[in-house]
């Protein structure tokens, strides 16, 4: 089996320090001793580091694919900024700092609009008392007062129409009275004037008074009849009134009741606004980088950046040529100048779309608009413990094809 070179060397320091280094020992072993052979030295054994200790491998089998890319946590990192970016907003509070840890819902910031928006909802609440004490209001129906008041209204128009009655009938008794009394004297003097005892003007004036006497009889009877007429009327609209101060009517409780529904919707609009102004975390995750301070305004970028760092992906920018020989489960090893050793994982998801490289190659003979597709590398849990805190490390990717693409 044959092995091909994967990347070139990124520098010659390392190869320049190593010759340094050895010409160095060797004279401090030869030269030294002969120049103060009386000095007793004291040698101290050096161990340079090896190209193979610092660079990632060097040689990928035929059976693997290599490719470039960065060290992501699971779902990717998150940018996490306040809804209502467009207003200018400022942050109040920052709860969290760089490299916390947080839960989902966690708050993260709480915006300065917070103590507008609670005296908001506090009033809203206010007006959904009122709105309930005014349903109760109607449901109980009239105050007991007003209903006495009204009562005591009605027996005083009662006893004003009988009073009134009573006097303008007995008025009128009277005066029928006296015209009886006025007849019998005017008959009497029409029969002493067919008589010849009186002269006509005697009878004239005697019948004159039963005449006026009707009259009055008439106009009393007018009288009591116009007054019933009008407290009759009174005391009819006072018992309606009554009426209405004592009935509970369905549509004033429908009123009522739908007053007191809008007040409800607009608490929980209230509270909902509110809520905005607490910045919450969506995932369980580590703060990977704090974007706004306490007293700014929130940037384009956003608040903080949060990613699930429990679990690290390696992201694979492999060619199209080679994409065809990846799949899932396949196992990786990881190399970069950002850690020591390797990192192991297997493969978990291969990319559907073919974009272009977004890592620089430090090869300048690479292509830089080469066409690639991404390819997510599952870490173990020992390989993502140790990069916990290397978001976006480049890196280099070896991924062991199956027995079945090791000929292809």
């Amino acid at each position: 089996m044959t092995e091909t070179p994967l990347f070139k060397p990124k520098s010659t320091w390392i190869i320049i320090l190593g010759v340094a280094g050895i010409a160095a020992i060797a004279t401090s072993t030869l030269v030294l001793p002969r120049v103060y052979p009386l000095v007793a030295t004291k040698t101290t054994k050096i161990s340079l580091p090896t190209r193979s200790d610092l660079s990632p491998v060097k040689i990928v089998p035929n059976n693997a694919v290599a490719a470039e890319g960065r060290l992501e946590p699971k779902g990717e990192v998150i940018d996490l900024s306040a809804p209502n970016i467009a207003e200018s907003t400022l942050i109040d509070k920052l709860l969290v700092k760089l490299g916390d840890r947080v839960k989902t819902g966690q708050v993260i910031a709480i915006l300065d609009s917070r103590d507008r928006l609670q005296a908001a909802l506090q009033k809203s609440q206010m007006q959904v008392k009122v709105a309930q004490a005014r349903l109760d209001q109607i449901k109980a129906g009239a105050k007991e007062g007003a209903i006495k008041a009204q009562r005591a209204t009605i027996h005083g128009i009662e006893a004003e129409l009988q009073g009134q009655t009573a006097s303008h009938t007995a008025n009128i008794e009277r005066i029928k009275a006296e015209l009886r009394n006025a007849g019998t004297e005017c008959w009497r003097y029409q029969k002493l004037y067919r008589d010849g005892a009186i002269s006509a003007s005697e009878r004239d004036n005697t019948c004159l008074k039963k005449n006026t006497l009707q009259d009055q009889l008439e106009g009393a009877q007018a009288t009591r009849n116009r007054t019933q007429k009008t407290l009759l009327k009174q005391l009819s609209e006072a018992k309606a009134t009554l009426e209405e101060i004592v009935e509970v009517r369905p549509t004033d409780i429908a009123v009522a009741r739908a007053q007191l529904e809008e007040a409800k919707a607009e608490v929980r609009q209230a509270q909902a606004n509110l809520n905005l102004a607490y910045v919450r975390s969506p995932q369980n995750g580590q703060i990977l980088k704090i974007h706004t301070q306490p007293g700014e305004t929130i940037s384009q970028k956003g608040i903080v950046a949060t990613g699930k760092t429990d679990q690290m992906y390696a992201i694979a920018e492999v060619y199209e040529t080679d994409i065809s020989k990846i799949r899932v489960g396949q196992t990786a090893k990881i190399t970069s100048f950002g850690f020591l050793g390797e990192l192991s994982g297997k493969v978990d998801e291969v990319g559907l779309q073919i974009g272009k490289q977004d890592i620089l190659s430090t090869d300048p003979t690479a292509d830089a608009d080469s066409r690639v597709v991404e390819v997510k590398v599952r870490l173990d849990p020992a390989s993502s413990q140790k990069v916990t805190g290397l978001t976006n490390l480049q890196v280099n990717i070896v991924i062991h094809l199956d027995k079945s693409n090791s000929s292809t």
